[in-house]
């Protein structure tokens, strides 16, 4: 059986990743403030989730009086337009693959290192979606995170 794997690019490091997200934002004329980018770039250049709190620090090391309301409106914005995932099992935040599109993606999150990966391959949204049918169960959202240990935590 071929494997269905969701066909995207992914973005080379936190610059691109940022100006992707710009131009998401153009195309749907979303206004992607200087707070907004800020917080995204935080996102991206963490590499690995991040909380709200560590934002809210780096923040006040910059500009010395944000506050977490400014924080969490942010990451609303981020959030309602698909820019950036949340990870409700570690309560952080981590930036999307494929920020012009709309999906559902599982993660697998290393409980050791912290890392989490995208899994980008639509058959298990899917496999979801036509279980939650089959129940008569209308999903409003999906969130699947799967935690274990990473290959590089396993080899050390």
């Amino acid at each position: 059986m071929p494997t269905k794997v969701h066909a995207h690019h992914h973005h080379e490091g936190p610059k691109e990743f940022v100006a992707a997200v710009e131009h998401a934002s153009e195309e749907r004329g979303l206004r992607l403030t200087p707070l907004r980018k800020e917080v995204l770039e935080l996102i991206a250049a963490a590499g690995k989730p991040v909380k709200a709190y560590d934002l809210l620090d780096h923040l006040r090391e910059r500009h010395g009086n944000a506050a977490p309301p400014t924080v969490y409106r942010a990451l609303d914005f981020l959030l309602e337009h698909g820019f950036i995932h949340k990870l409700e099992s570690i309560n952080a935040f981590v930036s999307c693959h494929h920020p012009a599109e709309a999906h559902q993606v599982p993660f697998l999150i290393c409980d050791v290192c912290s890392s989490a990966q995208e899994v980008c391959d639509e058959r298990v949204a899917e496999l979801i979606e036509a279980q939650a049918k089959a129940f008569g169960f209308r999903p409003q959202a999906q969130t699947l995170e799967v935690h274990g240990v990473c290959k590089n935590c396993r080899k050390a």
